[in-house]
Order: structure tokens, then C-alpha cells, then sequence
């Protein structure tokens, strides 16, 4: 599941859309400015309600900070793990080949040879 950082993005935005319309010098008085307020809440309400319910949806989202912090430990000792293999294999993958085989040199002989000269 992909957070959508959007709706986290445009919370502020609503936010000061209200705040600015509730701060005109001319206030809300007329029915238009008030309907115009009306739907600036309104839009805020439910994008605040749409993130609320999303955080709470989160995989994990109901572990507390000490528990999230030991389970990303754990996750970074298992890639620095996953890590030292990988390096060990390709340098025994390496040794047990003996560097390039005589193919490998041929083919780079050949690519060599068949690459113009440019300076």
C-alpha cells in the first residue's frame, strides 16, 4: 500500500484557504463569502477525515515508537546481512572462475580489434 503523500500535502493548503477566507477584510457577511467558507470546511473536513482514517489504516501504524524502532533494527541488520553475502558470493563466484575465461579474453581481443581507433 502507497501512502498518499498527496493528501497529507493538501491538508495545509485547505487549512489556509480557510483560515484566509475567515481573515478578508470584508469579512463573511454576504451569502456568497459564507458558502464560499462553507465549502472551504467542508473540503477540509473530509480531506482531515480521509487522512485520519489512512494513518490509521497503516500496516503497523499501531505499534508504538520503541517497537517500530527495534523492528527497523532488525530489518537493517537483516540487509547488512544480505549485503555481506551477496559481496561474499561474487568474490568466490570470482575466484572459482580465475578472472576471465579464455572466451571472455578472446571476445575482448576481438571487441578490441574491431573497434575503430579515434583521437
Amino acid at each position: 500500500m502507497s501512502l498518499p503523500t498527496s493528501l497529507y500535502e493538501s491538508l495545509l493548503l485547505k487549512l489556509v484557504t480557510v483560515l484566509e477566507l475567515t481573515q478578508k477584510a470584508e469579512g463573511i457577511v454576504t451569502p456568497q463569502a459564507k458558502q464560499t467558507l462553507l465549502h472551504a470546511t467542508n473540503d477540509f473536513k473530509i480531506a482531515l477525515n480521509q487522512a485520519k482514517e489512512t494513518a490509521a489504516t497503516l500496516p503497523g501504524g499501531e505499534m508504538v515508537v520503541e517497537d517500530q524502532d527495534e523492528v527497523i533494527a532488525m530489518l537493517e541488520k537483516l540487509r547488512d546481512r544480505k549485503r555481506e553475502q551477496l559481496a561474499q558470493f561474487g568474490s568466490e563466484a570470482l575466484s572459482s572462475t580465475g578472472g576471465l575465461s579464455a572466451i571472455e579474453t578472446k571476445m575482448e581481443i576481438d571487441s578490441m580489434a574491431s573497434t575503430p581507433f579515434h583521437e
